[in-house]
């Protein structure tokens, strides 16, 4: 795989897992309610050794929580994935582009492995547009049939610099919202807003979809395979 490891995902059965976010101060981060959380909580509780796919920031709060329900838990920052300068490779025209192939080779790249459950968090609003729909289909073929995904959706309402935030779980419908930037920057601007039938022609190959419009425009949608 040469010399990139932005493709590298972590795999966690349980154990004592190191906070990488312990400089933050807690009193930064934003107290939230999530009703598809609650759904997504309700699904995979009461069972042991599900496997749990995180898409989003790593968080040692959701590894614990997750863990510590039974859970086998795969962590992967498919973002930090996607922004990486060494994708770009000339297109036709001599503009840069990204490979999206050479993405798919190094991210959610699991050689048979499939989830019962995926935390997608908001990843396809900032997800360059080239990936949005390859990601989606990759994820529906790493979903077992009647698995779980939650992923959240800005409104237009949210604007163009709404923040990119770290999700940390702390009750079956409870977050803290971690905001995350680089250089004194926002980490990922949103790149596009999807209305109700961008996000079910997304999730097409998908069986349902459940829509939840929450307070701080934002739609959180449950998924299943």
């Amino acid at each position: 795989m040469g010399s990139v490891t932005h493709n590298l995902f972590k795999l966690f059965r349980g154990g004592a897992v190191q906070n990488e976010a312990s400089a933050t101060p807690s009193a930064s981060r934003i107290g939230r309610r999530s009703s598809g959380l609650n759904e997504f909580s309700k699904s995979i509780s009461g069972q042991e050794g599900l496997c749990i796919l995180d898409l989003g920031s790593t968080s040692a709060t959701n590894i614990s929580r997750l863990t510590g329900m039974g859970h086998k838990v795969c962590t992967e920052d498919l973002l930090e994935a996607a922004h990486d300068s060494q994708l770009l490779a000339p297109g036709p025209d001599g503009k840069k582009v990204i490979d999206v192939k050479r993405f798919l080779s190094e991210s959610l790249a699991y050689q048979g492995q499939v989830f019962d459950a995926v935390l997608c968090w908001d990843v396809a609003d900032y997800l360059p547009e080239p990936l949005v729909k390859p990601v989606v289909e990759r994820l529906c073929a790493l979903t077992k049939p009647g698995g779980i995904l939650l992923a959240y959706f800005h409104t237009r309402d949210a604007g163009p610099d709404a923040p990119y935030y770290r999700y940390h779980m702390t009750g079956n419908d409870t977050l803290q919202l971690q905001p995350t930037q680089r250089h004194g920057s926002a980490r990922f601007r949103l790149q596009r807003v999807f209305n109700n039938r961008h996000i079910e022609n997304l999730f097409r190959e998908f069986a349902s979809l459940k829509f939840f419009l929450a307070r701080d425009n934002v739609r959180e949608v449950i998924v299943v395979r």
